[in-house]
């Protein structure tokens, strides 16, 4: 009786509002925000209820100072202020009611309010102060729950693992020729090869394994496990004698840096509050790109001290112990938690992580992404193509594919001698011209993903791009060109790599963990990556061969046309995932079959 009439006394109260059109703020917002009308409710109501025995008392009490204070407060004429005040009564109430018949009785009378709010709408008007107030309330409520939590420490930690991935792949461009004098191979350019293909071997057979590991024993067991290879692999090359123990440490390294390539981002975005995953999934590719500068700045004594990549590879033994330590201290994944039984646990991460402003909400989203049969058992290899995740794999594997083709590394691969032929004959300079054009448009892409959404980041990327590789193609084949190829070749190359790092260098690394389901989630991402290994590694092996055949030119346009074949695909078949739940992106990419 006591719950219905506070029930139907604030349904009575919001008649009285002259309302017209507006949306009704949930009942979870923080009530300090809509004025002092409530602020004085509650304070009555902070009183009373110490001091009267009697609930139906405290009820009718306070509600008679609501409406005194809603008169003398402009701020408090808004249901917002009524539901909110609402929630705060249910909130006090102690009658023997559990908290889940209040939640219950909230809801009702948020329903009643919006009834109220219809009944009483006039065509075509609308309530600004209501929009306002609700955009503030989502606002603050947004800014709490993106910052009661540990979030930003926890993907601080896993983009050790990208710093790693980036400065393994560039260390050993520099050092090569100085590896190559000292151990005694440098009239032998196969093995010279050998030496930097063999970390991409490593890596396509760690993207793979990584997947398996991340679903048996977790994302943070599996961070801490491939600091094994990587501190193991790295004290190998720094204190290599020769050829075969350089290669088996670039291997083991290339297996570490194969792993962390998989479940940086997948962690990322299990642990990433809706709001900002955009922005926090987009620094796993920042972080690479620093990796890759780091390494350049780590080679610059080499010109005074030969012997100085040896400490190249040793300073990468810090980052892989900080990793391994970091990670003891950072949260599990709540969704695989959660996907494990272990819901306790599950909500004591996700308290962690995200505050307990998000707390209820996220848990409530894990249960429903985990009430389908099957949910809560790991998928196996065969399900990836199965008729309910086939499609959504499938996009996966394609984007890493143009990511891939389009051109980047061939571009970064010529980019020193396309610059020698603008006069740039510094091969640091090209080097760090490219390296600063990727971290600044990585970074500009940050800003944006939350903003602009991943779809339109990935086809302006790839449209740019795809000019770009044109613009590259007839400076280098055009003769009504030629006085000014230098010129276009550097602005072509520059611009390509801007372009690639707004969307197509950052955005599938993003996209994929959104898009793939909970329980496909990291053997589908292990997958994609290792697409984007071997197309990695074919592009490596095969690229001069058919630069000799073709032609630069011929070489650059076809990578051009893939770029617009990329735009064409993505329009007719990537969903965006801006501001959406992962459970939400799951219900309807991968429904129940």
């Amino acid at each position: 009786m006591l719950l219905a009439a506070v029930s139907s006394s604030v349904a009575v109260a919001t008649a009285t509002v002259p309302v017209r059109r507006g949306n009704v703020v949930g009942i979870g917002a923080p009530y300090t925000t809509t004025g002092t009308g409530v602020v004085a409710a509650a304070a009555a109501w902070d009183n009373q209820r110490c001091s009267s025995s009697s609930g139906a008392s405290k009820v009718q009490s306070s509600l008679a100072t609501f409406r005194s204070s809603s008169r003398r407060s402009a701020a408090v004429q808004s249901p917002v202020s009524c539901l909110l005040f609402s929630s705060r009564l249910g909130g006090e109430i102690r009658m023997g009611v559990t908290k889940k018949s209040l939640g219950g009785v909230a809801l009702h009378t948020h329903k009643r309010l919006s009834s109220s709010i219809r009944a009483q709408a006039a065509d075509g008007e609308v309530v600004e102060e209501l929009v306002a107030t609700k955009q503030a309330v989502s606002s603050s409520s947004s800014s709490s729950s993106s910052s009661g939590g540990i979030v930003l420490p926890a993907v601080g930690v896993a983009c050790l693992g990208a710093i790693l991935f980036g400065y393994h792949l560039g260390v050993v461009n520099g050092a090569l020729e100085y590896i190559a004098k000292d151990l005694g191979f440098a009239a032998d350019p196969v093995l010279q090869g050998w030496v930097v293909s063999s970390t991409l071997a490593g890596a396509t057979v760690g993207s793979f394994t990584g997947g398996s590991l991340a679903d048996k024993i977790g994302r943070r067991r599996t961070f801490q496990l491939d600091a094994i290879p990587l501190l193991i692999g790295t004290l190998l090359s720094a204190n290599a004698a020769g050829f075969q123990a350089m290669v088996i440490g670039r291997i083991l390294v290339g297996f570490g840096i194969g792993v962390s390539s998989g479940v940086v981002p997948l962690y990322i975005s299990e642990v990433s509050p809706t709001e900002i995953r955009g922005a926090l999934g987009s620094v796993n590719q920042l972080a690479i790109c620093v990796g890759i500068l780091l390494a350049l700045i780590a080679g610059l004594p080499l010109v005074n001290n030969p012997a100085w990549w040896r400490s190249m590879f040793a300073i990468a033994t810090v980052p892989a112990l900080l990793l391994c330590l970091g990670m003891a201290y950072s949260p599990e994944s709540p969704r695989w938690l959660y996907k494990q039984g272990r819901i306790a646990e599950a909500e004591t991460a996700a308290r962690r992580l995200w505050g307990k402003a998000k707390l209820e909400t996220a848990l409530a989203d894990l249960k429903e992404s985990n009430s389908d049969a099957g949910a809560s058992e790991d998928a196996g290899w065969g399900d990836l193509f199965s008729r309910r995740y086939r499609k959504v794999v499938g996009v996966g594997m394609s984007l890493f594919l143009f990511q891939q083709f389009a051109g980047i590394n061939a571009v970064v691969y010529f980019s020193t001698n396309v610059f020698r032929s603008a006069g740039i004959a510094s091969d640091v300079a090209a080097s760090a011209l490219v390296g600063a054009a990727n971290v600044i448009g990585t970074a500009v892409a940050s800003s944006l993903m939350d903003k602009q959404g991943r779809k339109k980041l990935l086809m302006a990327s790839f449209s740019g791009m795809a000019a770009s590789m044109l613009v590259l193609a007839l400076a280098l084949s055009w003769r009504s060109l030629e006085a000014y190829s230098g010129t276009l070749a550097v602005l072509g190359t520059v611009s390509y790599v801007l372009a690639f790092s707004l969307g197509a260098g950052p955005v599938p690394g993003l996209l994929l963990p959104e898009i793939f389901a909970s329980r496909i989630r990291a053997k589908a991402v292990a997958l994609s990556l290792g697409v984007h290994w071997i197309s990695n590694f074919m592009i490596g092996l095969f690229f001069l061969n058919v630069v000799k055949r073709f032609g630069v030119s011929s070489v650059y346009l076809g990578f051009s046309a893939v770029c617009v074949a990329a735009v064409l695909y993505i329009a007719n078949n990537v969903v965006e995932t801006k501001g959406r739940s992962l459970e939400e992106i799951e219900r309807e990419l991968s429904p129940a079959v």
